[in-house]
């Protein structure tokens, strides 16, 4: 504690804040590298994926570059390693053959670099600098963490040993969802200046004015996609664009990704475990290409990230934007399926509390959802702290997912948080939801 913070304080109350959310994100990624011996920490499980070894003692060293060596201007903790576990200098497939911590030293390392930061964290000031106002710093590495996480968590998925992860089912529906929602035409209020553990692509706030539309009240559920692939939506190319046909021809797309025939349904491989594909739940495991086409089939089309956001945030009544589809206030158990709390999407309604004012339904958790839009930086973008962030993956390279999944920490997440990969990647938890333009008689 600073000397002239006083118990009660505001600072604090915040250096309290970030201890807890270090605690609990270790907690997880613990649980994550615990779960497995030293044989599948260091195997590489598909080349999309790091081993989950480099992904331990890499969160630990962005801890220690960004935490120890800038905020507390300590000495290096193992300056040797930080060309190891620089994610732009070793790309995915070439990281089993690196000379990589072993499991037992990565630990040691991952603990010693906290032990620095708990320390520097009782003395630091948070009005010092823009890095360290509000305890961005801290709030960086966190979110960092959980993402990795999240990726870890992905890489359980692509494990082909027993299982070793468990959560309970999520829960049952609890309301009934209309099948689509009409958005009226007009101004919103998207991203955020106020939210003081935004990153640098949600910011600034900025006014954008959109035409009424339509957009789907919850994702698009397996059942509806089973529906396309029984009607041969992968067999015809007039669903797909140009690019998603290649794409789905070269790699042989005929269902989601760990689906498989089973007799005359379908079965899905969740965390090493086969169970029949249930019709309510989120369709997750494809890629943009296929909702794309999917949304072509149903006749719609895939919503901006303007239209997304909207839905997700705006609130008629007052005509301001929300942090969450539900209010200001933070997720829980209540609102969505976070967290890795449930190992899969929960079945649509199961989540009323966490619908939006319009109605629209499990907008944050359940499954990422694609977007039609490709990632670049808002109006008055600027980069904070490193253009490496964000800024360099700015192009037509990444299309932009919104929401979080199952496996998304809601530190990790939030009504103006942004995601973006390559339009034909599926390992990642995501799924999609469809919107149109509004007809005239809808909106007279």
């Amino acid at each position: 504690m600073t000397t002239t913070e006083r118990p009660g304080t505001q600072g604090e109350q915040l250096r309290d804040r970030i201890a807890v959310e270090l605690e609990r994100t270790r907690a997880r990624t613990a649980l994550l590298t615990d779960a497995v011996d030293d044989d599948d920490l260091v195997r590489q499980h598909s080349t999309l994926m790091s081993p989950l070894v480099w992904d331990l003692a890499h969160v630990g060293n962005q801890e220690e570059l960004w935490l120890v060596r800038d905020v507390g201007g300590r000495e290096p903790v193992r300056r040797d390693i930080d060309d190891l576990y620089d994610a732009f200098k070793q790309p995915r497939k070439d990281r089993p053959s690196l000379p990589l911590l072993p499991p037992a030293e990565a630990r040691g390392y991952v603990r010693t670099v906290r032990d620095k930061v708990y320390d520097l964290l009782d003395g630091i000031r948070f009005d010092d600098r823009d890095l360290v106002r509000d305890g961005f710093a801290f709030g960086m590495i966190v979110q960092h963490e959980q993402q990795h996480d999240e990726t870890m968590l992905a890489t359980h998925q692509l494990r082909a040993g027993a299982p070793v992860l468990d959560a309970p089912p999520p829960p049952e529906p609890r309301a009934r969802v209309a099948g689509e929602v009409l958005v009226p035409a007009g101004p919103f209020t998207m991203g955020t200046s106020t939210d003081p553990w935004a990153l640098d692509n949600e910011r600034p706030a900025h006014t954008v004015e959109l035409p009424a539309y339509v957009i789907d009240a919850a994702p698009v559920t397996n059942g509806r996609y089973r529906a396309f692939i029984a009607d041969g939506g992968y067999d015809q190319p007039r669903w797909w664009s140009e690019a998603g046909w290649r794409h789905r021809v070269d790699a042989g797309l005929s269902a989601p990704m760990h689906w498989r025939r089973d007799g005359d349904g379908w079965a899905y491989r969740r965390f090493g475990r086969w169970s029949p594909v249930r019709d309510d739940e989120p369709v997750v495991h494809v890629c943009f290409h296929e909702a794309q086409a999917y949304a072509a089939w149903a006749g719609k089309r895939l919503p901006t990230e303007a239209e997304w956001e909207k839905a997700a945030r705006w609130d008629p009544a007052s005509g301001r934007s929300r942090r969450y589809p539900w209010g200001d206030g933070d997720p829980t158990g209540e609102h969505a399926n976070l967290g890795q709390r449930h190992l899969w999407p929960a079945p649509v309604g199961a989540y009323p509390a966490g619908a939006s004012p319009l109605g629209v339904h499990q907008l944050i958790g359940d499954v990422w959802e694609w977007t039609a839009t490709t990632f670049h930086g808002h109006p008055g973008f600027a980069a904070f702290p490193y253009r490496e962030y964000s800024e360099v993956f700015f192009g037509d390279d990444y299309q932009v997912l919104r929401g979080g999944s199952f496996g998304t920490d809601r530190s990790a997440c939030r009504g103006t948080f942004r995601n973006w990969d390559y339009p034909i990647r599926r390992q990642i938890f995501s799924g999609f939801r469809c919107a149109r333009d509004a007809r005239p008689e809808e909106t007279a």
